[in-house]
């Protein structure tokens, strides 16, 4: 979409604009939204309060209405280093951090096979994931550090606080407890790397119904993955997704979007000049 934006910009001038449209391009979204908040920040100083706000991420050009939020966090392990044949008197923190990945996992799977859900969403409900983890320097030493990075991506309905408060109480009472024992210094130390709120629209709000005029289609719909559209409501700035591709096509080696998908995209940009140009 913003390539198409770009290439119409000219002719929407050319007809006259009877209100204002903007273009607004951020930085960092794929590392956490970080530059749009600076983005929100600079139009709320400069006095303008937009009527609506249309994110271009790949949806098949069908508005999206909401999508999951998401936390993300490193939880760095301390343990206390010693020879494996006295492993006894360590703190392994590789074993300490794989019992809390395990308990994320549990979590994981109680969320899978009880939900609550949502089943507007391809993935039905809220997700706990472990990305990375790092830790241990030879077989025969007890690790005394281990990190790993982990995510809560939840439907609009579901608190985030209370997942992550949930994970802090397995580590405050079960696993700190025993590795206290040996050495009072051990534990987690846990540092929040992203936030990104849920979008949530009902199907009755006006920038969604504008969505659906422009795009010809009265399909809705909701995605687990993130943008930078909640930020945006979240401001108070009614906003929909809507944008060309595909999101399997997407974070995976030769990227691409379909021509009939530009096409499509095209189709929107000039609908949308028809409503809001006075020629």
């Amino acid at each position: 979409m913003l390539f198409r934006s770009l290439a119409l910009a000219p002719e929407f001038v050319r007809r006259n604009l009877k209100m204002p449209l903007h273009f607004a391009f951020s930085y960092d979204e794929e590392v956490g939204c970080i530059g749009v908040g600076r983005l929100i920040s600079d139009l709320a100083a400069a006095g303008i309060r937009p009527d609506a706000c249309i994110v271009g991420e790949p949806t098949l050009m069908r508005p999206v209405i909401a999508h999951k939020g998401k936390r993300g966090y490193r939880c760095a392990v301390r343990g206390l280093a010693s020879h494996s044949a006295y492993a006894p008197a360590g703190v392994n923190a590789v074993e300490a951090a794989a019992e809390a990945v395990a308990y994320l996992k549990s979590m994981a799977r109680r969320h899978r096979n009880r939900g609550p859900y949502d089943r507007g969403f391809d993935v039905a409900y809220t997700t706990v994931h472990t990305g990375v983890i790092r830790g241990g320097t030879a077989l025969n030493i007890v690790p005394h550090e281990c990190t790993f990075d982990f995510e809560f991506r939840h439907l609009p309905g579901d608190d985030p606080e209370a997942l992550f408060a949930e994970f802090m109480q397995f580590i405050r009472t079960k696993l700190e407890p025993e590795m206290h024992a040996v050495d009072p210094h051990t534990g987690f130390t846990i540092t929040q790397l992203s936030t990104l709120p849920a979008l949530d629209n009902g199907p009755e709000v006006e920038v969604v119904g504008m969505a659906q005029e422009l795009s010809g289609n009265d399909e809705i719909g909701k995605v687990s993955y993130g943008t930078e559209g909640s930020q945006f409501q979240r401001a108070g700035i009614p906003t929909v997704v809507c944008g060309p591709g595909s999101i399997a096509q997407a974070h995976k080696p030769n990227e691409y979007v379909a021509v009939e998908q530009v096409a499509q995209c095209e189709a929107f940009l000039r609908r949308l000049m028809d409503r809001i140009c006075a020629n």
